[in-house]
């Protein structure tokens, strides 16, 4: 939670602070992760409020407009986690309940004089604060304002289009198949692997996902050549960043065996994942259904590039993979960052695990033939003019 002293005013249009909770019935609560829908915050004061209390039966019996796909609501109330526990049993996914025990987050949201209710919309900002003295009564107007709430894919009053740029022909066909066959060959290799990765799939509903990493240089180079000559151009010319360097070399699959997907999710969020800043998502395969895209904060349109493209994106855009249906899906997924983010990158080393690889600061170069930090080729550069990176027709 944060740690305000004083209260804050949300100004509608705004974008409302994120802050992190945990349930009344144990499971963590981010904010920016519940994006993508629209957000009820009731903030009801202390549970022995009477007040308050007779606005969380309101919210409660109004519990069957909630749903996952367009309404969530969150009931916080000042007190101790024991204090809160007779509501447990009230939880859904659609409907949670928050011990607000220092009362931070009722004073991030100005709800530490007077219990209102905030919501969000699904680009997390603020949209209506109903206050709980408000003249035509707080529960009244909560009503009428859920009632007229739109459909997600409708909410900005125009159809919305995530900043997602999908480039063709990254990957030659035949290389994407020798990437799948790696994989392959590996859980062929590997059984006791594979079967464990499975097992953890089947205990996390989170990510269903196995990876292989790739170690072999000369492949990894092949990669990064690749990378370099068709993707990271187009990462400049339209988001106008400079990757100068990426993060992992892996073919992730997506097991329709499995149920295999990733919940949402941010790339960037986490201390170990702060350097990075676009993604790449590479398809190696099309002979499977299910397993696209989706931007929340944008709608419910899935995503998905052609076999051998790349679909590029921010590493601070929410995001989800959802299920596939059928047949295995197979994704190179590689991070991309500049100079300016070495720094972050090696500080990730203090949270690796005994054994794990620790990260040196010649690692994960795309251009490790130019010896000066941060000077790569400028966008518009001719392949022939690049040292070390041999066009088509030279290679």
């Amino acid at each position: 939670m944060g740690n305000e002293a004083a209260s804050q005013a949300i100004t509608l249009g705004d974008p409302v602070p994120w802050f992190g909770a945990r349930s009344v019935a144990g499971t963590d609560i981010e904010l920016h992760i519940n994006a993508g829908r629209w957000i009820v915050l009731a903030f009801t004061g202390r549970i022995t409020d009477t007040r308050g209390v007779n606005e969380l039966q309101s919210l409660i019996r109004a519990k069957h407009l909630f749903n996952e796909n367009k309404l969530i609501a969150f009931g916080v109330l000042v007190g101790s986690m024991k204090e809160l526990e007779p509501l447990a049993p009230f939880c859904s996914p659609s409907l949670s309940f928050i011990a607000d025990t220092d009362g931070a987050v009722s004073r991030l949201y100005g709800a530490d004089t007077m219990p209102r209710t905030v919501i969000v919309d699904p680009m997390l900002r603020a949209f209506a604060n109903i206050s709980l003295d408000h003249p035509e009564g707080h529960s009244n107007v909560v009503a009428a304002t859920l009632a007229a709430l739109p459909d997600i894919d409708a909410s900005a009053g125009v159809p919305l289009t995530a900043p997602a740029l999908i480039v063709p022909r990254v990957f030659e066909f035949p290389f994407c198949r020798r990437l799948v066959k790696l994989y392959e060959d590996h859980s062929a290799a590997n059984p006791s692997a594979d079967q464990a990765g499975a097992v953890a799939d089947e205990i996390d509903d989170y990510m269903r996902r196995h990876d292989v990493a790739i170690v072999e240089p000369q492949l990894r180079a092949e990669i990064r050549e690749r990378i370099v000559r068709r993707l990271v151009p187009e990462i400049e010319r339209y988001f106008q960043f400079k990757a100068t360097r990426m993060d992992r070399y892996v073919v992730s699959g997506y097991d329709s065996a499995v149920g295999g997907h990733y919940s949402r999710h941010r790339d960037n969020s986490t201390p170990a994942a702060r350097h990075r800043r676009f993604a790449a998502s590479i398809n190696l395969n099309s002979d499977y259904d299910g397993c696209d895209l989706i931007f929340p904060e944008f709608g419910r349109r899935v995503y998905r590039a052609p076999l051998g493209g790349a679909l590029v994106f921010s590493c601070g855009a929410l995001h989800e993979v959802t299920p596939v249906t059928r047949g295995k899906r197979f994704a190179s997924v590689p991070f991309f960052y500049g100079e300016e983010d070495v720094a972050l990158r090696k500080a990730t080393n203090a949270y690796l695990r005994d054994g794990e690889a620790r990260y040196a600061i010649d690692h994960d170069m795309l251009f490790p033939e130019l010896h000066a930090p941060g000077l790569v080729p400028e966008a518009g550069t001719s392949i022939s003019e690049t040292p070390g990176i041999k066009s088509d027709a030279e290679a």
